[in-house]
């Protein structure tokens, strides 16, 4: 015979039911929001391996279209980040998210963000310019922001620059616009502008003879424009001469250094003197 049904039993049973039937909903709320994170993570998962293929595609497109390597850089960057707020929006919405709900928080966000990071969008901003303007290009040897280096890439809010001792530099793109840039790179040749003191019992003809051979022997300097030697400044110790030759870009260090080396061992072999600042001291007795 079953038990008799007493109100402890009655309430026991009542638990059992509420549990069994609270512990189906868990599972039943686990199966279907569960499934829908596994498919947002797989969403999430293609999504950002898709964003790094049409980055890559799009960067090896603007590349074989022969596009300009700076607009290459910046707007590989932008659609990157597009794609990913894309993939963003679309992982929220599957999980039950609305997705209007999204944009009209984005929208607002970004009015919001905009007056906390206003740095962030005159730099943003300063990229657009740098792009359309074109004051300088990636590979270009520049000077700005209180840096000189080559640039190695214009990214959305900053541009990176390598500088001669091979240190990478950051610089927002709003201190480029803002400050004077120059740009050693936006002409095939550049001038060297070098500078040898003599002493005044040298013979200038002479100097001077010695001086063009050395630049007319210098395989790396070029003649169109021609270089120019002339006297440039008597001074108090030395008689100075500019030797102004024209050179390719990659070339300039290159010249510089063997100009000078080479005026050195030919004025000493010569017997020219580069003469050290000197002063006449005059000694008076005191009465």
């Amino acid at each position: 015979m079953p038990p008799e049904l007493t109100l402890d039993n009655l309430e026991q049973l009542l638990r059992i039911n509420y549990l069994q039937q609270l512990l189906f909903e868990l599972q039943e709320i686990i199966a279907t929001f569960g499934l829908k994170l596994f498919v947002a993570i797989i969403i999430a998962f293609i999504g950002f391996r898709g964003a790094r293929l049409l980055q890559h595609t799009t960067q090896n497109l603007m590349r074989k279209a022969g596009i300009d390597e700076t607009l290459v850089s910046f707007a590989v960057h932008l659609t990157y980040f597009g794609s990913l707020t894309f993939v963003a929006v679309i992982v929220l919405g599957h999980l039950g998210i609305q997705t209007t709900a999204i944009i009209a928080a984005l929208t607002s966000g970004f009015f919001a963000v905009g007056l906390a990071l206003q740095g962030s969008l005159s730099n943003f901003a300063a990229g657009v310019l740098i792009i359309i303007f074109r004051p300088f290009r990636v590979n270009d040897y520049i000077e700005g922001g209180e840096v000189e280096g080559t640039v190695e890439e214009i990214q959305i809010l900053t541009t990176k620059l390598r500088t001669l001792q091979n240190i990478v530099v950051v610089i927002p793109n709003s201190k480029l616009t803002n400050e004077k840039i120059i740009n050693y790179s936006s002409k095939p040749y550049r001038r060297i502008d070098l500078v040898f003191g003599v002493s005044y019992r040298s013979d200038i003809d002479q100097v001077k003879q010695i001086l063009w051979e050395i630049v007319k022997a210098e395989p790396l300097i070029t003649h169109d424009p021609p270089p120019f030697i002339g006297v440039l400044t008597l001074n108090e110790s030395s008689v100075d001469f500019a030797v102004r030759p024209y050179v390719r870009q990659q070339d300039y260090w290159t010249v510089w250094f063997n100009i000078t080396e080479t005026v050195k061992k030919r004025f000493d072999a010569n017997g020219i003197q580069i003469p050290f600042p000197q002063r006449d001291v005059h000694l008076f007795q005191a009465r």
